[in-house]
C-alpha cells in the first residue's frame, strides 16, 4: 500500500511502516488542491493538521483506506463522510497523553506560585516577595471535564497532591483510582481548579461561556489543555476581571487557526485577547501541550503500530 504524509513527522514513522513493507511517500509542500489531484493513487494517508479533509478531498481520494492523524483529535477531518466511505480513521490520544498531563500540572503549580509573573519581575530588578505568597494545591478539589486519555494523565499526576480529585463525562463508569466520577452539578458545586480535557465537538463548542462559569459555586482556576473553541474568551475575561475565575492556564485558544500552527496577525487581535494578554494571573503556550520530544516519538510509534496492525496484508 502507497502512503501520502503530508507533515513531518519523526523519522520512526517511516521506518516502521517501511520495515513493514509500506511503501512512503512526502509531500510537506503541495496545496490541498494539488493534492487532490493525485491522491487517488494512494491507499493511506497520514496528516498532522495542515489543512481539512473535507468532503471534496474525500471525493477525490477514491482508492484511500485510511486517514491517520499523528495526534489526538479527528476535528480536521469529515469523520462522518469517511465513515460513511468506508474509511478508517486512526488518531494516537495515547502517544501525547503523558505530556499534556506533565504540562496542566505544570500551568496549575506556575498560576498558585506566581511563577511566571515573578520571574519577570525580578529580571526587571524588583523583590517582590508578599505579593507573590503562592498558595498549595495540597488540600485543594480539582475537576476534570472529559476522562478520557488526556484527562486521566492529569489525574494520575494529581496522586502525589493529598487532593481529592472529580471527573465529569457523558460516558459513564469510566472513574478509576485516580478520580471520582459525579455528576456536572456535583463538580461545579465542589471544585476549586477546573481541568478541559474534551475534544471539539458540538457538545463542547464554546461550552465554557458566562452561564456555564456562573454556575460554580466558588471561584476556580481554570485549565485548558484541549481545545481553545471550547472557551468563549470575552466571557472568560470577564469573570478573570471581576474574580470568578481566579486565573487561568491556557494551552489554546479560541481565535488559533484549525491547522493549529498559527493565531492571528498583530494588528487583527480581538480585543478580548488583547486583554488576556496582559493579565498577570494567565499563562499562555502555543498549543504545546503534548508537544514533548518523548511525544513526537511516541505519537510516532503509536500510528505506525495501529495502521501495521490494520493493514499490514492487504
Amino acid at each position: 500500500m502507497k502512503i501520502l504524509h503530508l507533515d513531518s513527522n519523526h523519522p520512526l514513522l517511516l521506518k516502521m511502516l517501511e520495515e513493514a513493507g509500506f511503501l512512503n511517500e512526502e509531500n510537506y509542500k503541495s496545496s490541498k488542491s494539488e493534492i487532490e489531484e493525485i491522491i487517488s493513487n494512494y491507499g493511506g494517508i497520514i496528516i498532522r493538521s495542515r489543512f481539512n479533509i473535507d468532503k471534496q478531498f474525500l471525493d477525490a481520494a477514491k482508492n484511500l483506506k485510511f486517514i491517520a492523524r499523528v495526534g489526538a483529535g479527528l476535528e480536521s477531518i469529515d469523520t462522518e463522510y469517511a465513515e460513511k466511505l468506508g474509511i478508517k480513521l486512526i488518531a494516537a490520544p495515547e502517544g501525547n497523553r503523558n505530556a499534556v498531563g506533565e504540562h496542566a500540572l505544570g500551568m496549575l503549580l506556575s498560576l498558585f506560585n506566581n511563577l511566571n509573573k515573578a520571574d519577570r519581575e525580578v529580571k526587571r530588578g524588583l523583590w517582590n516577595r508578599e505579593p507573590n505568597r503562592g498558595i498549595e494545591l495540597d488540600g485543594k478539589t480539582v475537576g476534570i471535564i472529559g476522562y478520557g486519555n488526556m484527562g486521566k494523565a492529569f489525574a494520575k499526576k494529581l496522586r502525589g497532591f493529598d487532593c481529592e480529585v472529580l471527573c465529569y463525562d457523558i460516558k459513564e463508569k469510566v472513574g478509576d483510582e485516580n478520580a471520582r466520577q459525579v455528576s456536572l452539578k456535583e463538580l461545579q458545586q465542589n471544585v476549586d481548579v477546573l481541568s478541559l480535557n474534551t475534544p471539539w465537538t458540538p457538545l463542547t463548542d464554546k461550552m465554557i461561556n458566562s452561564e456555564f462559569i456562573n454556575s460554580f459555586s466558588k471561584p476556580f482556576w481554570l485549565i485548558n489543555t484541549a481545545r481553545g473553541k471550547s472557551v468563549v474568551t470575552v466571557d472568560l475575561v470577564s469573570a478573570l476581571k471581576s474574580g470568578k475565575i481566579l486565573g487561568s492556564g491556557l494551552d489554546v485558544l479560541e481565535f488559533e487557526k484549525l491547522s493549529f500552527e498559527t493565531l492571528f496577525d498583530s494588528d487583527s487581535l480581538p480585543n478580548s485577547l488583547k486583554e488576556l494578554f496582559a493579565m498577570d494571573n494567565v499563562i499562555l503556550s502555543p498549543h504545546i501541550a503534548g508537544w514533548t520530544v518523548e511525544s513526537k516519538e511516541k505519537l510516532a510509534m503509536v500510528i505506525a503500530e495501529k495502521i501495521i496492525q490494520s493493514f499490514k496484508n492487504t
